[in-house]
């Protein structure tokens, strides 16, 4: 029964990466149709993004009373119907009025699942849970590149993906019977808390959760990984095609492999989980995305960008998962659902205000500032985790997993 649960929720994932990568692909040539200034892409981006933080910040409340099966199947509904309006929008107005739904069936659902991942599931099932968050990433680009170098139409991609998202919510919904089942029957069970985990949650247990020391540097932490992934997905594109002189098309599939290098990479790292701590996993991609984050930056040959946003999406690919899994570990199972809720909200509002600071900046000079915006997001990702691992280490508080999480 568990094992049936985790595939309906690597399916969720699927449903919650497909609409993310979307807008940036096809924003050269949505631009163009509806004569649109280029910055007006980053506030659709801040309006998408702006639903999913009130969504995850009032996702306890919503998850208590309706549960994580319906609440999944109302934001896959919420997502399909956007894109079809999108499909259907005559102007500027209708996209923003469809961004709302869109951000909205984002945040309780991935609050929800990430915590309920992180406490009843081991490491490997986090990284392979947001692989197939990738795998909808990715494949989103494609359809849209498919359709754009065939037909010039970013809409008929749209009504495709849309088509994906409502075949998604017709397995939810059949699939409701067995999340209940699943709550009923208690075939996951609760980890019982260790001394240790018992000890750190007497201590905070007073504590509201930003005064919990460490938390601000996790959110910080989460702040700008969001600011770099969202950043090089929406505006990797046109960076691709204003200053590299590519066409639309291949700029859609270049940054295709963008997402596919975090897709690949959290597949790779699920495995690695087996051999590796989440700390070390954080670390290790933090430096492999500066890396690409620096050949972003130089003046070297187009295919150099190639590889340099390669690099940053294999990079990214085992921070966040990670990030995630070490939240009860590192402030108790009791204190982590409404952390996640926090972090999520944070997370997205990295990528609410982040890429529309960047288009406002490049509509005023150059969109030839994006790669050295990247890699100060980068860095200042990569300090703040850091910093917060120091800490941890001094105070002891890094916890075991208890081995009564359900092995799959």
């Amino acid at each position: 029964m568990a094992t049936f649960l985790l595939v309906i929720i690597y399916l969720a994932f699927i449903s919650l990466g497909l609409p993310d990568s979307l807008l940036g692909v096809a924003w050269p040539v949505m631009q163009s149709d509806f004569d649109a200034p280029l910055d007006t892409a980053g506030f659709l981006f801040m309006t998408i993004a702006g639903g999913t933080i009130i969504s995850s910040l009032v996702s306890g409340k919503i998850l208590r009373r309706f549960g994580t099966g319906k609440v999944t199947l109302i934001s896959c509904l919420l997502t399909a119907c956007a894109l079809l309006g999108f499909y259907f929008s005559p102007s500027i107005i209708w996209l923003f009025i469809c961004a709302v739904p869109l951000g909205l069936g984002a945040g309780a659902v991935d609050a929800g699942l990430n915590n309920f991942v992180a406490i009843h599931y081991k490491a490997h099932h986090m990284s392979w849970l947001h692989c197939f968050w990738g795998v909808g990433a990715t494949v989103g680009p494609l359809i849209i590149a498919q359709f754009i170098s065939g037909q010039n139409s970013w809409r008929n991609g749209y009504f495709a993906i849309s088509g994906i998202q409502f075949t998604l919510v017709v397995i939810l919904f059949l699939s409701l019977p067995l999340w209940n089942r699943v709550i009923k029957n208690r075939n996951i069970t609760l980890n019982k808390d260790s001394d240790g985990d018992k000890n750190f949650e007497d201590d905070t247990k007073n504590l509201k959760p930003l005064q919990i020391k460490g938390v601000k540097l996790a959110l910080i932490s989460f702040l700008f990984y969001c600011a770099v992934e969202s950043t090089v997905g929406l505006w990797g594109s046109s960076f691709l095609v204003n200053v590299k002189h590519l066409p639309a098309a291949v700029a859609a599939q270049w940054v295709s492999l963008y997402y596919g290098g975090i897709t690949v990479g959290r597949f790779i790292t699920g495995f690695i989980t087996f051999k590796m701590n989440n700390a070390t996993l954080i670390r290790l991609g933090q430096i492999i995305a500066l890396i690409g984050a620096i050949l972003l930056s130089l003046p070297f040959p187009s295919i150099f960008s190639l590889i340099g946003m390669i690099l940053v999406g294999f990079g990214l690919a085992p921070i966040f998962p990670c990030m995630l899994h070490e939240t009860p570990t590192r402030f108790g199972k009791k204190q982590s659902q409404i952390i996640m809720g926090y972090q999520m909200a944070v997370a997205y509002t990295g990528s609410t205000f982040m890429p529309p600071l960047l288009g406002f900046l490049a509509s005023h000079s150059t969109i030839g500032i994006f790669p050295f915006c990247i890699l100060f997001f980068v860095i200042a990702m990569l300090l703040s985790s850091e910093k917060l691992n120091i800490y941890l280490k001094k105070k002891g508080t890094f916890l075991k997993h208890d081995a009564s999480q359900v092995k799959l």
